[in-house]
């Protein structure tokens, strides 16, 4: 009939008017004492709705505002306001659910569930939160719906910034304005990415600044705020304070307010995110907020509000017109409630909320189809993702990154991903150290202040496990000890304290210190203690084969040398039966030696070697002393050569310190190790277990309870363990304990010789060290108490699995074993040091090479008579012709008689005539 009357009055150009019939629509709308923003929004929609009658609906509301946290005060005000709209036949066909979270919203959920009330809930939660609408049924979830407001789904974005990023640990502070309650399970749920989530404790900035302390304590460098700008400008604050801006803490900022951020930061960039209404919805939103003062903020939760109560009622007003509404429907008080007695609805609520027409006021809903709304339902917005740089409070520009739409599983959309990276925090452990060559080495002009096997590793390993670092000493540069009280200092401490992510070093493993930190798989062999003295020197000599006898010796030798020469020469001359004083005698021999002076002590000299001293005198006497001078030089040769082979060995025959035994056994050279160190612990601990043993035995011993047969089986006449630590550990303390390492170094150089002096104890990598770079040291026996290296971690770290996976991949590449090779077989400071003499490679050159410099000035000496003597025959004066030769008579010759004259004959010798062989006789 309407189509009709239409179609004639367009036809036939005649005027009507249809009376519109209007929708009497009764709500009942539940809301929090702290949402007043939405009873607000919600008056600004029946507002609309009596503006326009075009739309035909008349809103009548009953409003029950609740304590969330008093969920039975709550139901007693929401049943009594129930049951009067029933007396009063004002039967609700809705009830808008803006209860927020908590009791007070769960006892809402129960009540339009056990009445079979149809709802529209703004309640936060995803599918499965609300606790009382888990285990609805089919026809249930078609009139009790729920759409996620905007503070339930601005959150989901962190997931798409953690994804995006690769973010492995993060802060979520929010404040009032938002629940995350439910978010704690759900938020970063199957992502491994340590997180906190927790509130905003305060709007004091002395609070906020101890709350951001302890979530940096726990090594969290991401941090994402959300809340109003107030809040995000009061921790930012806080935040500045801290001097937690730079390139190791990254900071989010995530707003449902569209205001822009501020704060007086000195120097810091905060990734901002805020909703921004859709395109085709900005005039609607303009329109009104301007025509209706919907005034509150923010304005998108104004909206949602709006356009929540708009579309239920719209729903409502299109199943009752197309008669989907039932006629008889049912209700049922809360006096009348038995639990068993809810009413059995047959109504679509939902579909009729899908089909509302109605343009949004700032973003559609998205609503799935096949789904339960609940936990499923939202605001469909948009967000702008901008990098926004604050200096000295001002921020000095923004840099658009891109946008996020609203979804429960939806990514970033980025217009440059390259540019997200940017704004990260990037990870940065904190490396705790001590200088320990050559593991750790001081390095000015390394990159990061240090080099050596440990920082090759530690490059090696951040290959693998992306990050960066920066390290530091020890403040009291110790290991890590544990005292009397439990205490620990050294980089076990800094770790303990969270002051540092790493301890990185020549740091061993030990039981007590796995109790508090935890360590990687052994980068290292095991290394164990071991003892560093001063390496034994023999003084050499090239002339030492002088000094095997002494001086007074050699000179008494000297002395025997010339008086020998002396005799000989005098029995030759006197002795009747000497060759110069019987020469007719000695004709016929082919061997004729005159012993004159230069003759004995040739022969003398000559009979010393084994050449021999060649024709030994004729006479009797010259015989007799020979043979004497032989005698005694066959003894001095004997005796020098025995002596020279044991004076040359005779360092050699010193007892040396081969084991800990034996430094044990002695009390000339004193040792100890480093105060502090894991040698010292060692020997600690082991003198103590040894006191322990002691009183064990001695309790034992003397126990009263013992029989007479118990007690003989225990009576022993010796202590039956040893006491050698207890020993070890006194003289050490005597001795004094070095408190650092180049105090120990200097204390060994200082010894006297290797059996006087002192001797350290410590880890054999120190001392193989030492001893490669040096060559006055040297490493003494095997190691003991042999330990492996590792790497120290923070205990619960997940840096232990990281660096464990990689320190695999490296020895499974060989890579350890490069590095040993580089910095100990090639390290550039070794020192090629002299080889010692060994009692098995004979007599060195530096004790023996007189003799050769001995060869050779004789050989000078030789060389310079020559030259004399050349000299002598060619320079000479010579005599001219007529010359009178000196005639000389003959010596007077005794013989068996007596004395003859040889009065006619005469002994013609011709001088400076070169007639060597001329012998004239008259």
């Amino acid at each position: 009939m309407k189509f009709l009357l239409a179609f004639w009055s367009v036809y036939f150009n005649i005027p009507f008017s249809i009376s519109q019939t209007t929708q009497n629509i009764n709500v009942l709308l539940i809301n929090e004492e702290n949402n007043a923003l939405a009873e607000k929004a919600f008056e600004v929609a029946k507002e609309y709705v009596r503006r326009n009658p075009s739309l035909g609906l008349a809103v009548d509301p009953v409003i029950v505002v609740g304590n969330r946290s008093d969920a039975k005060a709550f139901l007693e005000n929401v049943c009594r306001k129930y049951n009067d709209m029933l007396s009063a036949k004002k039967t609700p066909h809705v009830v808008l659910d803006f209860t927020m979270t908590g009791v007070g919203s769960e006892t809402i959920k129960s009540f339009t569930a056990a009445l079979a009330l149809p709802t529209i809930s703004g309640s936060f939660g995803q599918a499965g939160d609300l606790r009382q609408w888990r285990t609805l049924s089919t026809n249930q979830t078609k009139y009790l719906l729920q759409i996620m407001p905007p503070a339930d789904i601005l959150p989901e974005s962190i997931r798409a910034i953690v994804i995006k990023q690769d973010i492995t640990n993060a802060a979520i502070i929010f404040d009032e304005y938002f629940v995350m309650d439910h978010k704690y399970k759900s938020l970063l749920q199957n992502i491994p990415t340590r997180h906190v989530i927790t509130p905003v404790k305060s709007f004091s900035k002395d609070e906020i600044k101890t709350q951001l302390r302890s979530l940096r304590e726990l090594d969290i460098v991401n941090f994402f705020i959300i809340g109003g700008l107030r809040t995000i400008k009061n921790v930012l604050d806080a935040a500045n304070e801290n001097q937690y801006f730079g390139r190791k803490t990254a900071w989010f900022a995530l707003s449902l307010d569209k205001g822009d951020i501020g704060c007086g930061c000195k120097d810091a960039t905060i990734v901002y995110m805020r909703p921004t209404p859709d395109v085709k919805s900005r005039d609607r939103l303009g329109k009104i907020k301007t025509t209706y003062s919907m005034n509150g903020e923010p304005e998108i939760t104004s909206a949602f509000y709006f356009d929540l109560s708009l579309r239920t009622f719209l729903a409502i007003k299109s199943m009752l017109d197309s008669g989907k509404w039932p006629n008889d429907m049912k209700y049922i008080n809360c006096d009348d409630y038995d639990g068993k007695n809810t009413p059995n609805r047959i109504l679509d609520l939902k579909t009729a909320f899908q089909e509302v027409k109605e343009t949004p006021t700032y973003a559609p809903f998205y609503i799935p189809e096949d789904d339960p709304m609940n936990g499923r339902s939202f605001m469909e917005f948009s967000t702008d993702l901008t990098a926004v740089t604050i200096k000295d409070g001002a921020s000095i520009g923004s840099r658009s990154l891109g946008s996020w739409k609203a979804g429960l599983l939806n990514p970033l959309s980025l217009t440059d991903p390259d540019n997200m990276s940017d704004y990260s925090a990037q990870l940065v452990y904190r490396i705790i150290t001590v200088e320990q060559q050559p593991f750790i080495i001081r390095d000015d002009e390394s990159p990061k202040g240090f080099k050596g096997y440990c920082i090759e590793l530690i490059e090696e390993i951040r290959q693998i496990v992306k990050f960066d670092y920066e390290i530091s000493l020890s403040p009291d540069g110790n290991f890590g000890t544990m005292d009397e009280n439990g205490n620990w200092n050294g980089i076990i401490k800094e770790l303990i304290e969270k002051r540092a992510d790493i301890g990185l070093t020549s740091l061993s493993v030990m039981a007590e210190r796995e109790n508090v930190v935890d360590f990687t798989v052994p980068y290292y062999d095991l290394v164990g203690i071991t003892i560093l003295m001063k390496l034994p020197i023999t003084p050499t000599s090239l002339f030492k084969f002088l000094t095997v006898l002494e001086n007074d010796v050699w000179l008494s030798i000297l002395a025997a040398y010339f008086f020998t020469s002396f005799l000989m020469w005098i029995f030759d001359k006197w002795s009747p039966y000497s060759y110069q004083n019987n020469r007719e005698k000695y004709r016929d021999d082919e061997e004729k030696r005159e012993f004159t002076l230069k003759e004995c002590l040739w022969f003398c000299m000559t009979s010393l070697t084994p050449q021999g001293g060649g024709e030994a005198p004729k006479n009797l006497s010259g015989r007799l002393l020979a043979a004497t001078w032989w005698l005694f030089g066959f003894i001095i040769i004997a005796s020098y050569t025995a002596n020279l082979a044991a004076f040359l060995t005779v360092s050699r025959l010193d007892t040396p310190i081969e084991s800990l035994d034996d430094l044990s056994k002695q009390y000339k050279i004193q040792y100890a190790p480093l105060n502090g160190s894991s040698a010292m612990t060692y020997f600690e601990r082991m003198a103590n277990i040894e006191v322990k043993f002691y009183e064990i035995w001695k309790e034992m011993s003397l126990n009263d309870s013992l029989s007479d047969v118990e007690r003989a089986k225990l009576a022993v006449w010796d202590y039956p363990v040893s006491d050698k630590y207890s020993k070890m550990w006194q003289a050490m303390k005597e001795a004094g304990l070095p408190t650092s390492i180049e105090e120990a170094i200097e204390r060994v150089r200082a010894s006297k010789s290797s059996s006087e002096g002192f001797a350290w104890l410590g880890d054999a990598t120190d001392v193989r060290y030492h001893v490669l770079t040096s060559c006055d040291l040297q490493m003494v026996g095997d190691e003991f108490s042999r330990k492996p290296y590792a790497i120290a971690v923070q205990q619960g770290s997940p840096l232990k699995d990281q660096f464990n996976n990689a320190i695999l991949q490296l020895l499974n590449k060989r890579k350890l074993e490069k590095l040993k090779e580089n910095w100990w077989n090639n390290n550039p400071k070794a020192i090629k040091c002299e080889k010692q003499d060994d009692q098995s490679d004979g007599i060195s050159i530096q004790n023996i090479g007189g003799v050769f410099i001995v060869i050779f000035m004789g050989i000078g000496l030789a060389c310079v008579t020559l030259g004399v003597e050349y000299w002598w025959y060619k320079w000479r004066k010579r005599p001219t012709v007529g010359d009178v030769t000196q005639v000389e008579p003959a010596k007077s010759v005794r013989n068996k008689v007596g004395f003859k004259q040889q009065g006619e004959i005469f002994n013609f010798r011709s001088r400076n005539l070169g007639l060597a062989n001329l012998k004239a006789k008259f």
